[in-house]
């Protein structure tokens, strides 16, 4: 049952009413009742004072691109576990890929992974369903009755749809439920068997390059889709200048179009590969240095709509094949934000307002859920965090089941100390730290 909390004295920063000031938030029977200057008996009547002081107090932080592996391969992550993890980083909203096996592609599956979330009452568990069935491009999947069970938008990640037809086809019936259409672009036909970025060091290290072109060609086709049908679409994790600027002309155009970008194509190089440590091996790649700059550029001129993780957690014995035969991905949900606040809050590229508004407000708007605020009567999903905190990542003490994570020894800035959905508490860096 929900706390009556009352959070004094906090930097309480939420972007959708442009708020930035210290104040006070009180949650009342899972909802919050007021923000502001909270005294008196209103004030007596909360169950639990949590003094703020010094600390970020925010919406509850949301991340649309997560795998958590259920059904089929629960050795790597369940709902349950997926979604400790995402609220110990912050996160009271997930959103999960299709990509599962068997893939997420009719309402009884819709309907298996919204159940799994609540059991485990962690996080709010949202997901996508597939574009096509198994996520082969050929035959549209069950998009109405997955609509009418609650899929909050389509896509067959970890694949483009290469089909243009088939494309067309799926836009078309997405604005029939008014649902997004999330794309992984990348055209096979140019990727081919490619496990990096193509250029020099693919070529020196002897690797088949993805080159960026694939991306590119994909969404460059896709935006002349939109023009012709209007329906909202959603480039997953972009990952190259040319995709940038793409992005630019479509805005330009007033398209509705979205995009989203990973921590590690705002920190990481191609040139990490140089070692075939599989940790660094993405779908998209890692890039070069230009593309990088690219994105954050992108994301200092609002360009970029939401931040994800692209959390995709391996079996160790999987990332130490050799490096051709080696799964993409890397699980990054429990140092997301350390992440983005040292890719862009301490180079200057957005302040905190800036970076907590492509965590709440955007993508909830993207995936159409009402979150992403502290307005009241709304949901009580609140993040509180200590911004100066300095922490070292060590994957032996994450909650996700799996350790393929590339940032393991980094010294990060900004640490998630308190986290609440619907007005529980779910989450409390001390008790956690009592624990280990």
């Amino acid at each position: 049952m929900a706390e009556q909390v009352l959070i004094r004295n906090g930097r309480v920063i939420d972007p959708a009413h442009n708020l930035d000031a210290v104040c006070d938030v009180l949650v009342l029977d899972g909802k919050i009742a007021e923000v502001g200057r909270v005294n008196g008996a209103v004030a007596r009547s909360a169950e639990r004072v949590i003094d703020a002081t010094g600390k970020l107090v925010t919406p509850g932080l949301i991340d649309i691109h997560v795998h958590f592996r259920e059904p089929g391969d629960e050795e790597e992550e369940t709902i349950a576990s997926g979604s400790a993890a995402a609220v110990a980083a912050g996160f009271t909203s997930v959103v999960c890929m299709p990509n599962t096996n068997p893939t997420i592609e009719n309402e009884t599956d819709i309907e298996y992974v919204h159940r799994k979330g609540r059991q485990a009452r962690k996080t709010h568990v949202y997901v996508m369903g597939a574009i096509t069935k198994k996520r082969e491009g050929v035959e549209l999947a069950e998009m109405g009755l997955m609509a009418e069970a609650g899929a909050r938008g389509f896509t067959d990640d970890g694949h483009g749809v290469q089909d243009v037809a088939v494309m067309l086809r799926a836009l078309k019936y997405a604005k029939m439920f008014d649902r997004v259409v999330a794309q992984h672009c990348q055209d096979d036909r140019i990727v081919g068997q490619g496990v990096m970025n193509a250029g020099y060091y693919s070529t020196i290290l002897g690797l088949p390059g993805m080159d960026a072109l694939a991306e590119e060609g994909m969404l460059w086709r896709d935006i002349q889709l939109i023009r012709k049908t209007g329906v909202r679409y959603h480039a997953q994790h972009i990952s190259t200048a040319g995709a940038v600027e793409l992005i630019r002309q479509a805005k330009k155009d007033a398209l509705p179009v979205t995009c989203e970008v990973t921590p590690h194509h705002l920190l990481l190089t191609e040139e990490l590969c140089a070692d075939y440590d599989t940790n660094y091996k993405v779908n998209p790649p890692l890039r070069g240095r230009k593309d990088v700059e690219a994105l954050k550029q992108a994301i200092a001129e609002g360009l970029v709509d939401a931040l994800a993780t692209d959390h995709a957690p391996h079996l160790q014995s999987e990332k130490e094949l050799e490096f051709l035969a080696a799964p993409f991905g890397i699980a990054s949900l429990e140092c997301a934000l350390g992440l983005y606040v040292k890719a862009l809050i301490e180079p200057k590229v957005l302040d905190w307002p800036g970076l907590i508004r492509l965590m709440t407000v955007n993508p909830a708007g993207i995936i159409g859920i009402d979150k992403g605020t502290l307005g009241r009567g709304r949901q009580g999903d609140v993040t509180i965090i200590d911004p100066d905190a300095e922490w070292v990542v060590d994957v032996n003490q994450f909650v996700s089941k799996s350790r393929n994570c590339p940032y393991h020894g980094w010294k990060l800035k900004g640490k998630v100390e308190k986290t609440l959905v619907g007005g529980e508490i779910r989450f409390e860096a001390h008790a956690a730290a009592n624990t280990v």
